[in-house]
């Protein structure tokens, strides 16, 4: 259930303190809304939006200010979460926010000029990357906090207690996934202090959007988590189908669900593999990726592609499941619990395992929720938000599982949380298939789903029809809204502005690494150098959903 408000500028901060206050206290997304070219005209241009949750997790507040000039009071001494968010909205946007202390670029180089998700950018102009940015005046301000560093009378810094040295894990660390700068200050092996630098993946999915119509999006979303491609094609569908106000037939919901849960066993295995590879352990690494390239399989036989599928489409998917497909599903399936039976048979009571895992990286339900971290990460800090119970679609209600929650908030438990989850997903997807309802996949609709082929080859209708939705779109109805699922990694959302035509407006990805790695820092700091590396791994980063 979401709710949405528009409040004047000045009110803005307080009203979402008081808001915070009545325990809204979960920080999902902030973004703007350049409304320069929109179909009706409006007295300010700019407006900021904040996508907040409830602690219940079932209500959502949707705030949206004006923005007379193009500055607004920061939110981070209300939430922590919100300092990646609005470097984010400044970054793309350029609104200012008032207290924000580190208020610098976080997608795209620190050169770039200009603010591409502004409507006067054009969306073909390129910018080569000139520099790299320097984090040593952002690491001093870390340090001078920990008292690790003093502050001379010239401005500069010094150490005053410890002998730094100063390092960059990655972006070219196997671990970093060529796309993550981790640069730390080192007592020895121990973590002082970390600061870290994204955007090297930045391929500017949301400009893109602004330029394709709804359908077209979809290859798009794909190379979001490419990890579990087809759970960014139902969130984005879904959100669209909401706006359209069509519901699918119980087929096409029961056949969602079941690919959900089948991106999210697959994304889950290669997340397990690398983490275990990343600490030496290479046979649990084939165990648990042998049975992923079952399922590619499986899905490439399904959609036509192995690993970016695109096989949603706005109101249904482009083809019913395969005559061999359960059969295919439960080869799968068998693989897969073999692969973690034989894993967790070498390490449930490896000593190794337990104290590189355990007590390592944790953080804590409070920091989490504050830091707005997701999915199986905030549900192994101990809080058990799931969409799938707490605001359930596509039937979910109908299905048994158990939600898993882990009690410290480690390394461990992040890793445990998702062997749990591959299991209960395979329940799911177990009940599905018993359930399964015959019936259409796609709405009944002309103006959302293309025509069968046949009706395109011998009539002019269907021609037209094919004609028409290709080249123009499907028309959503004017209008601002956010929705979301329970993806593989946590709440992916996408808030969709619509101007009436088949082209959004603009699109807003809610991304779960996002707000994930934004988190980072804190975590490892006080920890070893190596613990930095499987913290990052379980948190299960995928560059492309951070990037974007």
């Amino acid at each position: 259930m979401s709710n949405y408000i528009t409040i004047a500028i000045e009110n803005l901060h307080v009203f979402i303190e008081e808001k915070f206050a009545e325990g809204f206290s979960y920080l999902l997304d902030i973004t703007a809304i350049d409304y320069s070219e929109y179909i009706e005209a409006q007295e300010e241009e700019f407006a900021i939006v904040y996508i907040i949750r409830h602690k219940d997790f079932k209500q959502i507040l949707v705030i949206k200010s004006y923005l007379a000039a193009l500055e607004v009071q920061s939110i981070t001494d209300i939430f922590s979460g919100a300092d990646w968010l609005e470097r984010e909205v400044y970054d793309q946007y350029g609104i200012k926010f008032k207290g924000h202390k580190n208020l610098r670029r976080v997608l795209n180089h620190c050169a770039f000029v200009g603010h591409p998700l502004r409507k006067s950018y054009p969306i073909t102009k390129g910018q080569l990357s000139l520099c790299v940015d320097d984090l040593q005046d952002e690491m001093n301000n870390r340090l001078l906090g920990k008292s690790v560093v003093c502050k001379l009378e010239d401005g500069s810094f010094s150490d005053c207690s410890k002998d730094l040295m100063f390092l960059n894990l990655g972006p070219s660390h196997p671990a970093s996934h060529g796309t993550i700068r981790t640069y730390l200050a080192l007592d020895g092996e121990t973590i002082e202090a970390a600061v870290i630098e994204i955007g090297y993946l930045h391929r500017g999915f949301e400009k893109s959007c602004e330029n394709h119509t709804y359908n077209q999006i979809i290859p798009y979303t794909d190379r979001l988590n490419y990890c579990s491609a087809i759970s960014n094609n139902i969130a984005f569908a879904k959100t669209v189908e909401d706006m359209l106000g069509v519901t699918l037939h119980p087929r096409g919901q029961a056949i969602r669900v079941l690919l959900l849960e089948l991106s999210r066993i697959e994304d889950h295995l290669v997340c397990l593999a690398a983490i275990l590879v990343d600490m030496g352990a290479m046979t649990n690494y084939w165990y648990m990726y042998n049975p992923r390239e079952t399922i590619y399989e499986l899905l490439s036989k399904l959609t036509g592609a192995r690993l970016t599928n695109s096989y949603m489409r706005i109101g249904g998917m482009t083809n019913d499941l395969h005559e061999e497909f359960e059969s295919d599903l439960n080869n799968a399936l068998l693989k897969v619990k073999e692969g973690v039976d034989e894993t967790l048979s070498l390490i449930k009571h490896n000593r190794i395992f337990h104290d590189r895992t355990q007590n390592i990286g944790i953080i804590t339900p409070k920091d989490a929720i504050n830091a707005s971290l997701t999915g199986p990460n905030l549900r192994a800090s101990g809080v058990a938000y799931d969409m799938r119970k707490d605001s359930p679609y596509y039937g979910y209600e109908n299905y048994e599982f158990d939600v898993a929650v882990g009690s410290v908030g480690d390394v461990y438990d992040r890793i445990m949380v998702r062997f749990e989850e591959i299991k209960q997903s395979t329940s799911i997807i177990n009940q599905v298939m018993k359930t399964m309802p015959e019936g259409e996949i796609n709405v009944k609709d002309a103006s959302i789903v293309l025509p069968n082929k046949e009706a395109v080859y011998t009539t002019i209708e269907g021609v037209m029809n094919q004609f028409k939705l290709t080249y123009e779109g499907v028309k959503v109805p004017a209008g601002e809204y956010y929705g979301s699922i329970e993806a593989t990694n946590g709440e992916l959302g996408f808030f969709i502005v619509s101007d009436g035509s088949g082209t959004p407006y603009k699109v807003k990805v809610k991304a779960p690494s996002f707000t994930a790695i934004s988190a980072y820092a804190d975590m490892i700091e006080g920890f070893q150098l190596a613990d930095a590396v499987l913290t990052l791994g379980s948190l299960n980063i995928i560059a492309g959903e951070m990037d974007r």
